[in-house]
């Protein structure tokens, strides 16, 4: 799965490798804080878990709550 992180799907999905280098930190946290994974874990590590979250669009970025973070569609010029 850690694989996933050297194509440029993921990074293409969320707008950028800063983006997907915070989305991965901020649920790193909610899992060490007791939040349950939203994919089986199948004896996988955190890391493995998140990514498979964002690949299976489990997670993302609400760019309509954070202020500032322009969508990548919009960032592109192709509309949503």
């Amino acid at each position: 799965m850690i694989e996933a992180l050297k194509s440029d799907e993921i990074v293409h999905k969320l707008g950028g490798r800063f983006k997907v280098c915070a989305l991965i930190q901020h649920r790193w946290v909610e899992l060490l804080q007791g939040a349950r994974p939203l994919v089986e874990r199948n004896g996988r590590p955190d890391l493995e878990v998140i990514i498979d979250e964002v690949l299976q669009g489990k997670i993302g970025i609400d760019y309509a709550q954070s202020p500032g973070i322009t969508h990548p569609a919009e960032a592109l010029g192709e509309g949503r």
